[in-house]
């Protein structure tokens, strides 16, 4: 099979992975199912990010259990800027650009404000990324990617789905980008104004040990 297919393959998996997780019938049976598809799908595939010998394909990536507590549908309200623009670095003198379509507010425990982005290439697509209290360092033993994570990005088929003007956003399903895993892919990382300061102590996170 083409890397071309292998990547259109890719993104099919993951979009019905998420497509199953949102018809499962409780948020904690389909956060099962996710961490069930993608541990499988990072072992197996040939698009996977993981290199042939990491430890990771044996053991699963490394996830929070699920809290309930973390789960949230929340109104997407005006962005704070909306002329702000970003271009991200994506490698080969090519960038990713995004234009802000509204924002979302975390409640308590968390608490903050995340801009929700839309991209601006073939397709668009929303992008809610996320960086945290733990994002680089540990934090309360938990810690996870300098970079951030994400908790949609519905061009990818990350889409955890909503209804008219909400969106669902569960940290228990913050992912890694693939860049985590391994420096030859390039991946738009969380904008400065995506931080909040609580330790979200909630989906995929890095070994501390």
């Amino acid at each position: 099979m083409s890397v071309e297919l292998e990547l259109a393959d890719w993104r099919r998996r993951v979009a019905e992975l998420y497509a199953e997780v949102r018809h499962a019938d409780d948020p904690a049976a389909g956060h099962r199912r996710w961490r069930a598809g993608r541990d499988a799908l990072f072992r197996e595939h040939p698009q996977s990010p993981l290199p042939a010998d990491d430890p990771l394909r044996a053991s699963g990536l490394p996830c929070a259990p699920y809290d309930a507590g973390l789960r949230f549908v929340l109104p997407l309200i005006p962005a704070s800027d909306p002329d702000a623009r970003l271009e991200l670095d994506a490698g080969d003198d090519a960038g990713t650009n995004l234009v802000p379509v509204g924002r979302v507010e975390l409640p308590d425990p968390v608490g903050g404000s995340l801009e929700v982005w839309s991209l601006q290439q073939y397709g668009g697509g929303l992008f809610l990324p996320l960086r945290d209290g733990s994002s680089g360092r540990v934090s309360d033993g938990f810690s996870s990617y300098g970079g951030g994570r994400y908790l949609l990005d519905t061009a990818k088929g990350a889409d955890l789905g909503g209804d008219d003007g909400h969106l669902v956003v569960d940290l228990n399903f913050a992912y890694h980008p693939s860049c985590r895993y391994d420096s030859r892919w390039l991946c738009p990382l969380a904008p400065a104004g995506n931080t909040v300061a609580a330790t979200v102590r909630a989906g995929e996170q890095m070994p501390t040990a």
